[in-house]
């Protein structure tokens, strides 16, 4: 009997071809990436549900032989691809952009890209360690792979090395691009005063205000990390994939952009350490001038 079996699957085995495992591969692959979806997004968790339902409920019709109601689900079921491709348009063409921008297939010169985006992470976190204390509102984006040249557009081109010292000039509150959000394109400053689309997510708290909501959006419809900083309190948020976290600690805020914009680095140097210092000797030296 053993034996059977196991030419019984022999035989199976040998059928198999290769485009069948990449056949395979590619649904699992798929399968994936829509559950992955599924999880991150909420709306998508309840269509999911909703779909389930209805096809339960044919089942159970059918089981029943409930014709009407077999009949009216059905239907339902037919016009149901054009609403998914409704209800979730941002969401299918952010996945399509990133299909398009080759993020799922790009491997290699990512060494050389996390060694240029290092030092605007250091830089961006030292200025909003600055602007954060003072209570300086701030906006910047840092793009990923989907290029966003719309909001670049909409800004005044820069084109300049990141430094704590020009991104705090710049949203510096008489300043004129101050309003605007910064464009941080590989470790360089690419556009300043750029708008961008502001969230249309009802969802949202009714506290978060016009910054807030535009870098929520910004997340919503690209890869990039939207970097926000309070001007009411002072604190520190990121807004990734459509998600915002507030109220963010130093550490837990550069820790985060590692993790964005480098994933597979080690943090090497601490960037709050130098926080901590730089705010010191600046306590020290107001200190000794009064």
């Amino acid at each position: 009997m053993f034996e059977e079996v196991l030419n019984i699957a022999w035989n199976y085995i040998q059928m198999i071809k290769i485009t069948d495992i990449i056949d395979i591969a590619l649904v699992a692959f798929l399968i994936y990436k829509v559950i992955t979806f599924t999880v991150k997004t909420n709306s998508a968790r309840s269509l999911i549900k909703g779909i389930l339902l209805i096809i339960i409920a044919m089942w159970m019709s059918s089981l029943l032989n409930l014709n009407v109601i077999k009949f009216l689900l059905g239907k339902t079921m037919e016009l149901g691809i054009l609403a998914i491709i409704i209800l979730f348009q941002p969401e299918l063409r952010r996945i399509l952009e990133r299909v398009g921008s080759g993020r799922m297939f790009n491997v290699f010169g990512r060494q050389l890209k996390e060694s240029r985006i290092e030092t605007a992470i250091v830089q961006t976190v030292l200025a909003c360690a600055d602007m954060s204390k003072a209570k300086i509102g701030a906006l910047i984006v840092f793009e990923r792979e989907i290029k966003i040249d719309d909001p670049i557009k909409t800004g005044t081109i820069i084109n300049a090395d990141t430094s704590a010292e020009l991104l705090k000039n710049i949203f510096y509150p008489k300043a004129p691009l101050h309003d605007g959000a910064v464009i941080i394109r590989n470790d360089q400053i690419a556009a300043a005063g750029c708008m961008l689309p502001l969230s249309s997510n009802p969802n949202l708290s009714r506290d978060l205000g016009m910054r807030h909501r535009a870098g929520i959006g910004m997340s919503e419809v690209s890869d990039a990390v939207v970097v926000i900083v309070s001007e009411e309190t002072g604190s520190i948020a990121v807004s990734v994939d459509g998600m915002l976290k507030r109220h963010l600690a130093l550490d837990t805020f550069e820790r985060l952009l590692r993790n964005e914009l480098l994933p597979e680095e080690e943090p090497k140097v601490k960037t709050v350490d130098k926080v901590k210092n730089t705010l010191k000797v600046k306590r020290n030296a107001s200190g000794k001038n009064k």
